[in-house]
């Protein structure tokens, strides 16, 4: 503790060196080399004395003993300084000026013994206990400086008064002068033993009182520090609280106003002189305020909790203003609260932008949702009549037509399809915008999803002569982990532009692997030999409804919105895709993917096989309230043993089930009176055989299916409805009731139809005129 003080107070520290063990035998030695004149007045007196009373020679040798002893003594004290200075301990210089003490010590008391003992009868017994008695007293003084020394000098002394006695004994003297000696011998060591206790004692207290003292003005100099920091302090505080833009206010334990700032009278309008005695809701209250919101802030500050609140204040001209009130209580020792300091912010400018924005997030998330329900009523809309158009395209296509008349059907179903993509385009967008598009992990295998999209474009690049070459840089591995109905979709929207934008030549799909243990990097890079992309338009064709120009549009029309919804489905899928520069004629696109390794090798995929000889003869209701998707469906199933029956709405179609007991209900979503959803609620809930139900809907987004087989729905089905989805469905509905084993769920997209045979490679390979040597490439060429 005192070396903290000492390090604060440069008087202190002072103060403990000086009264540390090496200060102290500073102090001694200079002392007593400073004294040493003083001290030899009594020697000298003492040697006159001898030389007048008994002889020359007594004095002679008295004078060389004590100051001998005193030289010796000096000689080293005199040497200490420069000793500590060059480092020998203090604790070795203590023994050693304790031995020189010592020596000083024994030669004063050879001459007390010299003077007592030329005194034969006894006359300077006297003369050398008082000379003994000086010797001690001054020992005795300095004891605090150097107590070893000055024991070892009054332990000298006292034996040499022992022996002196002994001497005068021996030389005679009388009992009642031997009394009388003892006596005055034993008053002389009290004595000295009083005086140097009281010494001592002074000396102490003296030393403890200085530092004390150094303490106290230690203490005195912090406190005033701190008073004029606090003072400054507070004089800051001051000038803050009188001029910030805040209002302070300061409140006594009633809650009446004791003092305001200048920010107060700026933001309520009321002088100091106005509000003082009274309380905040007293001046600051008005008709909208909330009393009893009022009445438990008051409640809180008198409890001395600490309160963060927005209150409605009234201005001194009766303007409403909305402020965030901080209250905090400041409590005395007893812990009552003894005043309240209260710090207003005016926020009624933010409160209005956040009530703006409010609206603002109220209007958006509306039109989101009004944005929703337009897309899926108009995707409604849309398919339910292109399911006729490309239905009854469909049965045309079936019939003995025409080579024109072929000609205007391949024309109507390419129309409704660029149409149908036009609509699938715009809801995925729609669904990526909104952050709900799912991507899922599940095993598959990557050279079935590759031929399975290069299968669909097939036709067409036949159609426009062009080859579609496959082309595998190493074997694929044989089951991954990842999307494959995603990577289907940005395959097909590559290839199909491929073809689109090419008139010669044809399409290269190339893909390349490499694996480690966490998984298969997957890079794919799709060329064609078309019209190419301009270099200023390279990176705005992945903007949606962007496309390489104005002519591109008119030409080969589209929304600009596959590249857009490709690349934002590569990069949820951890890759990218990107245009390549440089590889030659035509556009290349490289689109890269992370994929895990899977666990397991991957379903196989669904084989096509002839419906039509599958389908056995049973009862189906077809709940459909559009006539032209009755009669396309009933045209689709001409030929089977299918008993049909219809229901033009959702209550009719619950009685129908119960009635007919159909085995499958073909069950439209959206039908008067009852829609699909509640006629299948009411169905199974119903205590009858349970039919088999497929949903029949022109809503495409993900949530109808959810909603459907949540419902109690077995199957799904999309529109347009393709002759060759629905025989499927209705295969598995079969496979149900019969017990065989499930080829696995519908596909989302009824255009992709099933996946590539495994067998179907060797009607791939490419002839010998494509130029293809490796073995690898696949080619589709009409050529």
């Amino acid at each position: 503790m005192a070396e903290s003080h000492a390090e604060e107070n440069p008087s202190l520290a002072a103060f403990e060196v000086r009264n540390s063990p090496e200060g102290l035998l500073r102090r001694y030695a200079r002392g007593r080399v400073r004294h040493f004149a003083a001290r030899q007045i009594a020697t000298v007196s003492g040697a006159i004395a001898l030389w007048l009373l008994v002889s020359p020679s007594a004095a002679l040798l008295v004078t060389v003993l004590a100051i001998g002893g005193e030289l010796v003594d000096c000689a080293l004290l005199a040497r200490v300084p420069a000793l500590l200075a060059r480092g020998v301990p203090v604790h070795r210089l203590l023994a050693l000026t304790s031995f020189t003490a010592g020596i000083q010590g024994l030669t004063v008391a050879a001459t007390v013994l010299v003077a007592q003992g030329t005194a034969l009868e006894g006359e300077a017994s006297l003369f050398s206990f008082a000379f003994l008695l000086a010797a001690v007293l001054n020992a005795g003084v300095v004891r605090r400086y150097h107590p070893q020394a000055a024991n070892i000098r009054i332990a000298i002394f006292a034996v040499t008064g022992v022996a002196g006695y002994a001497l005068e004994e021996m030389f005679g003297e009388s009992v009642e002068g031997l009394i009388y000696n003892a006596f005055g011998l034993a008053m002389l060591g009290f004595i000295a033993f009083v005086f140097l206790r009281f010494v001592d004692r002074a000396e102490r207290r003296r030393t403890e009182d200085s530092r004390r003292l150094l303490v106290g003005q230690e203490a005195l100099e912090r406190a005033n520090s701190d008073l004029r920091e606090s003072q400054a302090e507070a004089r800051q505080l001051a000038l803050v609280a009188r001029h910030a833009n805040d209002s302070f206010m300061l409140l006594d334990n009633a809650l009446r106003i004791i003092w305001v700032n200048e920010g107060f009278t700026r933001m309520k309008g009321f002088h100091a002189d106005e509000v003082m005695g009274r309380t905040p809701v007293e001046v600051l209250a008005g008709p909208d305020s909330d009393l009893e919101a009022l009445t438990e802030i008051s409640r809180s500050a008198l409890a001395g909790e600490p309160l963060r609140i927005e209150i409605l204040n009234y201005t001194k001209d009766g303007r409403q203003i909305w402020v965030e009130a901080v209250f905090a209580p400041m409590l005395d020792a007893s812990g009552t609260v003894e005043k309240v300091i209260v710090t207003e912010r005016d926020i009624t400018d933010a409160r209005l932008r956040a009530i703006e924005l409010a609206d603002a997030k109220e209007r958006a998330e509306s039109g989101a949702r009004a944005k929703a329900a337009f897309l899926a009523t108009m995707s409604h809309e849309i398919r339910t009549p292109m399911n006729g158009i490309i239905g009854m395209a469909d049965l045309l296509s079936d019939g003995a037509l025409s080579e024109d008349q072929q000609l205007y059907v391949a024309t109507i179903r390419t129309s409704a399809e660029a149409l149908l993509k036009i609509i699938n385009d715009i809801l995925d967008y729609s669904k990526l915008e909104a952050d709900k598009f799912a991507i899922v992990a599940e095993p598959f295998s990557l050279a079935a999803c590759i031929r399975d999209a290069a299968g669909i474009l097939r036709p067409q690049a036949l159609e426009k002569g062009l080859f579609l070459d496959i082309c595998h840089e190493r074997p694929l591995p044989d089951s991954v982990l990842g999307d494959s109905g995603r990577l289907r979709q940005i395959l097909i929207n590559l290839l199909g532009n491929a073809v689109k934008f090419t008139a010669t030549g044809g399409v290269t799909l190339t893909t390349r692997v490499e694996g480690d243990d966490a998984g298969v990097a997957l890079t794919v890079t799709v060329q064609d030999s078309g019209i190419g992309v301009a270099p200023d338009r390279a990176e705005r064709i992945f903007d949606q409804f962007e496309q390489a120009d104005a002519e591109t549009t008119r030409r080969f029309g589209g929304t600009g919105l596959g590249l857009a919804i490709s690349r934002e489905l590569a990069v949820r899928m951890g890759g990218g895709l990107r245009l390549v520069e440089g590889r030659g004629p035509g556009a290349c696109f490289e689109l890269t993917l992370r994929l895990a390794k899977a666990g397991a090798e991957p379903a196989a995929p669904n084989v096509r096989i002839p419906l039509d000889e599958q389908l056995l003869p049973f009862r189906l209701l077809l709940a459909e309230d559009n006539g032209t998707n009755r009669l396309l469906v009933k045209r689709f199933l001409e030929g089977h043993m299918i008993t049909i029956t219809e229901a033009l709405n959702g209550r009719d179609a619950v009685e129908r089930v119960r009635i007919d007991q159909p085995d499958v209900v073909l069950m439209d979503m959206s039908m008067p009176v009852l829609d699909g959803l509640a006629a299948t609620r009411a169905i199974r809930a119903s205590d009858q055989p349970q039919p088999w139900i497929i949903a029949l809907t022109a809503n495409a987004f993900d949530s109808d299916r959810e909603a459907c087989l949540a419902t109690g729905m077995d199957d799904f089905l999309g529109k347009p409805l393709r002759k060759s989805a629905l025989l499927a469905a209705l295969a598995r509905a079969q496979r149900h009731w019969t017990g065989e084993k499930a080829l696995g769920p519908p596909a989302q997209d009824a255009v992709s139809g099933g996946s590539t045979p495994s067998d179907e490679a060797s009607q791939w390979k490419s002839p010998p005129e494509s130029g293809t040597t490796s073995g690898r490439s696949i080619r589709s060429s009409a050529r």
